[in-house]
């Protein structure tokens, strides 16, 4: 082989190697493409000029027996998005589980079109759990506060002594009021804002010792007596101010629905990996019909005896936050007349 051909022969060989470690740099920015849109929690769809679909990621293909309410809007919002226009649809899918998408046709630039399925249920849970929130806690808030209004102008009216002093007690019990659900909503806001709990090794007995102090005043001006049933209890692994908030909730709840001059326990079991803590009273009870609603925000079963008693109806929602913020559980069991038990499930240390 002359040299010039030797020349002609190496340079072809660097050619179909560079051009071989190209293809090869391509395939693999290619497969990595792949694996990223297959990871894409929001499904795509790609479409010709005639919005007929070419391509489509993994989550685009999991509709379940809802596919072809999917597919019969995806096809309308491609075809008007491969014609150069824009269109979004919402599709409310009733389940099991309900669902909510947000389904988009968006036209490319070099023709065809991109399809995006968004899965918004999430999103659409917590927009109406905000909005319910807001407007709970405005008529929670407006009671009292009106009440201080009236009141105010009904001493500014008198000139009684003992009237106007009655009227200002009245003032000082609704200002609280306002104030305790104000607290009780800052405490849950913490909660749910703090996600998962922070896990220790927690001392349940200075945590029985904490909330019982906490419940102490109001369960000494009614003789209600608290006692621990083991002095004691095992560990727990958890968020010792989460816990220490549920369980005062508990005592809180357990007072206020008790009887004068009864009496509430606390018992600490280790079962397995984890530990019950139980809370029983021999009060009123609560109706078999309300059991399953008692841990929703501002829900009370009996609102005379919570305006009486100063009830937020917030205590049991902050105990099933702590409770699925440790991975647990609260159960509760109730006979009117005859008293409740709320138990409240957390992680056990291993070492105890």
């Amino acid at each position: 082989m002359s040299l010039f051909g030797r020349r002609e022969h190496d340079a072809l060989r660097s050619e179909l190697a560079i051009a071989e470690a190209r293809l090869r740099a391509s395939e693999h920015d290619a497969a990595r493409l792949r694996a990223v849109l297959d990871t894409v929690p929001v499904g795509l769809v790609l479409a010709d000029a005639k919005g007929k679909p070419v391509m489509s990621t993994p989550a685009a293909r999991r509709g379940g027996h809802a596919d072809v309410l999917v597919d019969d809007a995806l096809e309308h919002l491609l075809a008007d998005a491969a014609a150069g226009q824009a269109a979004e649809r919402r599709l409310d899918l009733f389940g099991p589980p309900p669902r909510t998408l947000l389904l988009r046709g968006i036209p490319l630039p070099d023709g065809g079109a991109l399809g995006v399925i968004d899965d918004v249920t999430e999103r659409v849970r917590l927009d109406s759990v905000r909005t319910d929130f807001v407007a709970n806690i405005s008529h929670e808030l407006k009671t009292p506060i009106g009440a201080l209004a009236v009141l105010a102008e009904t001493v500014a009216d008198h000139e009684d002594v003992d009237v106007m002093r009655a009227l200002a007690e009245r003032m000082v019990l609704e200002a609280h009021r306002a104030s305790s659900t104000i607290d009780d909503l800052l405490e849950l806001s913490r909660i749910e804002l703090g996600g998962e709990a922070v896990y220790e090794v927690v001392d349940l007995g200075m945590v029985v010792a904490e909330a019982v102090h906490r419940n102490g005043l109001a369960a000494e001006r009614r003789n209600i007596a608290i006692v621990m049933h083991d002095p004691h209890p095992p560990k727990a692994m958890g968020d010792s101010r989460q816990i220490v908030s549920a369980l005062a909730n508990l005592l809180d709840n357990a007072v206020k629905y008790s009887d004068d001059g009864s009496s509430v326990t606390v018992y600490v079991t280790r079962v397995g990996d984890w530990v019950d803590i139980a809370v029983a009273d021999r009060g009123i009870g609560i109706p078999t019909r309300d059991l399953d609603r008692i841990f929703e925000r501002f829900y009370r079963v009996d609102r005379a005896r919570s305006r009486e008693t100063g009830g937020t109806g917030l205590g049991l929602a902050i105990v099933r936050h702590v409770a699925n913020n440790h991975g647990g559980e609260v159960r509760v069991e109730s006979h009117e007349g005859e008293g409740s038990v709320f138990t409240l499930r957390i992680p056990a240390c291993t070492d105890s």
